[in-house]
């Protein structure tokens, strides 16, 4: 089955990213698990599968380390032709150099094109003590890390990095359930240039209706949802409705009140 995937350009990044994003950090998901000894070759083929799809663009953890090696080893021989995101949440200088140095290894990588920080309560700049962003910008001149970015579940804290101009990228909780905090921020990235990556486009399993939660997001052209896959068959809705994006008309909007209603 052949599919059109379309493309963006992540903020004022020079990356051309798949509108649909494969969050990776699914890759130890209970599905996948169910393989037992083959539990790595089925991850390997939903990576594949995703690619020969169209997908170019898979984001994982340092936290999540089985995924990360799971990534690098399906990513073998075509890791040229994709761009790789992770994360750290290292709260210091020698925490951040030891992290990047082990999801180089477990992706096989020798460079990782977008590097996020998260869990950070306290936005680290060019300025503050912890050193960080000084840390990130010197693995950025050497070309260790290619972009930078920030992942967080704060939307005032996405403010800031949007504000700040130090970061390229946000990753936040952006979904149907998600309000008007949320959509302040998407609006605020388009206004800066700053690449929008949504987490959580199921609001972590609580809907499961996937043609309304993909309408949702497809409204919004500069918004690349990470979409956890844990399956052949969820991969092949998503890549389907990206080539036939529902239709947002009063019956779509009627429905998706009706679960936000319920939700919240």
């Amino acid at each position: 089955m052949i599919f059109t995937v379309d493309f963006v350009i992540l903020g004022k990044t020079n990356l051309l990213v798949s509108r649909t994003a494969f969050g990776a950090m699914s890759l130890d998901c209970a599905e996948i698990e169910s393989f037992g000894a083959g539990a790595e070759e089925q991850a390997c083929r939903l990576v594949h599968q995703a690619y020969d799809g169209g997908i170019n663009f898979f984001d994982t953890a340092h936290s999540k380390p089985v995924c990360e090696k799971r990534l690098g080893a399906a990513l073998h021989g075509i890791r040229h032709n994709v761009f790789l995101a992770t994360t750290t949440d290292a709260s210091s200088v020698h925490e951040l150099r030891s992290d990047v140095n082990e999801s180089l290894a477990t992706l096989d990588t020798d460079y990782i094109d977008l590097y996020q920080l998260e869990n950070s309560l306290v936005l680290p700049t060019d300025k503050t003590q912890d050193g960080l962003y000084r840390e990130l910008s010197s693995l950025k001149k050497k070309g260790t890390v290619r972009h930078i970015g920030l992942v967080t579940e704060n939307y005032d804290l996405a403010v800031q990095a949007i504000e700040s101009g130090l970061y390229e990228t946000v990753q936040i909780p952006f979904n149907m359930l998600t309000g008007e905090d949320a959509l302040s921020v998407v609006r605020l990235c388009h206004e800066r240039e700053v690449g929008c990556i949504a987490m959580q486009p199921l609001c972590g399993g609580l809907v499961s209706n996937i043609p309304l939660a993909f309408g949702f997001l497809h409204q919004y052209e500069g918004v690349v949802p990470l979409w956890g896959i844990h399956t052949p068959d969820e991969l092949l809705q998503i890549l389907y409705f990206n080539d036939h994006p529902p239709v947002v008309d009063e019956q779509f909007m009627a429905e998706a009140e009706k679960i936000r209603t319920f939700f919240n």
